[in-house]
């Protein structure tokens, strides 16, 4: 597959059937997951080891690279989704996979212990996979996260000490905007209409 990605008119054609999961009461990141990342960041800002802190917040942002690929296994393995979509969601984890590499390298690099994924039990109980019924339910959640993600990541740069990790967190923020720009624009859903509309 190249890099560049073209979502194919048939996601759209299976979205505009259904179009669930738009209301309050979905999973966005699990419970309080952006709210811990922020946590975690903020209470350990005056903290004077800053190593320690800095392995503490990248292991959170490591949780929520863990649940992403969790969930796009969920999405992939629930056969809701057409081939050209399963495509875009095996590249999209693959992204993620990527992710979770690089932020448990940089956890060991700073002699840390990079935290372990919990079992698909467990995530699918969290993102409420019961409730996935459709390609579009499955899309649906994986845009809520994608942005959930991007939000965090931007929420916790000016928490690092170290301009280089500040950076990493840029670049992952980077891609997950890409991978909810690219979802959302298969959902119909409408860009943001004010600018600097993410970590607001």
């Amino acid at each position: 597959m190249s890099n560049t990605i073209i979502l194919p008119s048939s996601i759209n054609q299976a979205v505009s059937r259904r179009r669930l999961l738009g209301g309050s009461g979905q999973a966005v990141l699990s419970a309080g997951a952006v709210a811990l990342l922020a946590g975690c960041a903020g209470g350990m800002a005056s903290s004077s080891n800053t190593a320690a802190n800095d392995v503490a917040i990248l292991n959170v942002a490591l949780g929520l690279e863990h649940e992403a690929i969790a969930a796009y296994q969920l999405g992939a393995e629930s056969k809701l989704l057409d081939k050209p979509v399963l495509d875009v969601a095996v590249l999209f984890q693959a992204h993620h996979k990527e992710h979770r590499d690089a932020l448990a390298a940089t956890v060991r690099k700073l002699g840390g212990m990079p935290v372990d994924a919990k079992g698909m039990g467990e995530y699918a109980t969290a993102l409420n996979a019961g409730a996935i019924k459709s390609q579009g339910d499955v899309l649906m959640l994986a845009a809520r996260l994608e942005r959930g993600a991007a939000n965090a990541y931007l929420g916790v740069i000016p928490s690092f000490k170290d301009a280089e990790l500040a950076k990493i967190a840029g670049r992952l923020a980077a891609d997950e905007t890409m991978h909810w720009t690219a979802l959302a624009g298969v959902l119909k859903q409408n860009l943001p209409a004010k600018a600097l509309s993410f970590a607001a």
